[in-house]
């Protein structure tokens, strides 16, 4: 009885911290350099899950490791960071103010996508 009291209790606490947070929608894209008929496979990348409550982004808790971009409307970065697979948050500089695409970078993969500061 006491171990499902803590799991519902659990997972409200979970349910409500993620109603706060905004998921990022991200799409995929492969950049390979590589000549005709040595790309990537065939399997589908999984797109990672971010979400975003005021300056902080949330990762999943098992993640690989990502190079994040945050650009303006004009292509220029300005912020990055690495994100280790040990991490699960990244707090974004509060001096940043409009629409920023956010790009995760993991190898020849770049996960897209458009957040507001």
């Amino acid at each position: 009885m006491k171990k499902l009291l803590l799991m519902i209790v659990g997972t409200f606490m979970l349910s409500t911290s993620l109603l706060a947070k905004e998921l990022v929608p991200l799409s995929a894209n492969y950049h390979d350099d590589k000549p005709i008929g040595h790309g990537h496979t065939r399997t589908p990348i999984e797109v990672p899950l971010v979400y975003i409550d005021d300056y902080t982004l949330t990762f999943e808790a098992y993640h690989p490791d990502y190079v994040l971009n945050i650009m303006d409307e004009d292509g220029d970065v300005v912020f990055s960071t690495p994100v280790f697979s040990a991490q699960t948050e990244v707090v974004l500089p509060s001096t940043l103010s409009g629409d920023y695409e956010i790009q995760l970078v993991m190898g020849n993969w770049l996960f897209t996508g458009w957040i507001n500061l």
